[in-house]
């Protein structure tokens, strides 16, 4: 019995050694093959990225979700309308969303994502309501940058690996939204009287009325607002946030000179209409309330609302709209009283006053 085994053992391992002896023959040749392998494993990937980096970000986005259902692998699925896998190591908590909401721009800021990020780590989602989709490499993070064809929520979470964003329209997360938009900015400062810009003055008041709508913290009543520092956009951007948030109201202040420009006795409060909206809740009627709640809080005299479908803003406002001027910066004591902080949060709450009052009545 023990000299079949040995028999046995000493022909397993002569065998053993015949294919050892063979392969050692063969070994050059196999890790020229691997060689070649590895070689043309890195060409198809250069060949890849070089096509993705052509692309332009939607069209990657497209590409991506293509490449998704091609693969075997059916658990590629998730809610949320966009995925971004999770560099090595960041945990979701250290994305940064931050908005734009005039210009509907949505920047993720993701920690130590290269400028390669984007073709290694697919995002993957619907392109629904995206213009635009870029991703830019800056030092120690990557940034993706969405631009959307209306006003967007942008709601997200992550677990482990993923980073997933909503787009939620202002009325999916807010019963009624409104616009409040200060006239001028930047480089054009509106009327000028005694080193006073209205630009400034038609701020202070916006950022007053801010206030008192972040001291309600109503979640009911959504708030946009086309500046809140001394920016100018365009009256495409400022009437766009208006359209594309589907607002119930667009209100923007200003304030009044006289056609000459010389100081006189004219003073008082005018708002400004469209005069061609003929809705019961429209343009004319919304006018008509912030004009008596401004009076009623500032004790400025009416000076009536006044057509203005020439103006813009007025004209290409899909929403009720109505533009304040305020009081006359040609009239000194209305120009004392506009450069007042009291004054001016008596204009804000008028303003607070006319919208509550407008939701009120069926806005």
């Amino acid at each position: 019995m023990e000299e079949k085994i040995l028999k046995r053992t000493a022909v397993f391992l002569t065998l053993i050694s015949v294919l050892i002896c063979g392969t050692i023959f063969y070994f050059p040749q196999l890790r020229a093959v691997s060689e070649l392998w590895v070689a043309a494993m890195e060409e198809d990937k250069l060949k890849i990225t070089a096509e993705q980096m052509n692309m332009t970000g939607l069209e990657l986005l497209e590409y991506n979700n293509e490449q998704a259902k091609q693969q075997e692998d059916k658990g590629i699925s998730f809610d949320s309308q966009l995925r971004l896998e999770l560099p090595l190591g960041v945990p979701g908590n250290e994305l940064k969303i931050s908005q734009d909401y005039v210009t509907q721009t949505i920047d993720i800021k993701i920690p130590f994502a290269d400028s390669e990020y984007f073709y290694h780590y697919p995002m993957l989602g619907r392109s629904d309501n995206i213009d635009s989709l870029t991703y830019e490499g800056r030092e120690g993070y990557g940034v993706v940058e969405i631009v959307t064809s209306q006003v967007f929520e942008v709601e997200s979470s992550y677990d482990k690996d993923y980073f997933y964003i909503d787009f939620l329209t202002p009325k999916e997360v807010y019963d009624k939204v409104i616009v409040i938009d200060a006239g001028h900015g930047g480089n054009a400062p509106g009327t000028t009287k005694q080193g006073v810009n209205e630009k400034d003055i038609d701020l202070d008041i916006v950022l007053k009325l801010k206030e008192i709508f972040d001291a309600k913290d109503d979640r009911s009543v959504g708030v946009y607002y086309t500046r809140t520092e001394d920016v100018n956009p365009s009256f495409e951007n400022r009437v766009g946030l208006a359209n594309k948030s589907d607002a119930d109201l667009f209100i923007s202040i200003h304030n009044n000179a006289t056609q000459s420009g010389r100081m006189s006795n004219i003073n008082g409060t005018q708002v400004m209409y469209d005069e061609l909206d003929e809705d019961i809740l429209g343009s004319r009627g919304l006018a008509q309330i912030c004009l008596e709640e401004v009076t009623a809080q500032t004790g400025s005299s009416n000076k009536g609302i006044v057509e203005g479908n020439d103006i813009f803003i007025i004209r290409s406002s899909h929403v009720p709209a109505a533009l304040i001027e305020v009081g006359f910066m040609t009239n000194q004591t209305e120009l004392n009283n506009l450069k007042s902080e009291e004054y001016q949060e008596k204009v804000a709450q008028g303003i607070y006053n006319a919208v509550m009052r407008a939701f009120a009545e069926g806005y």
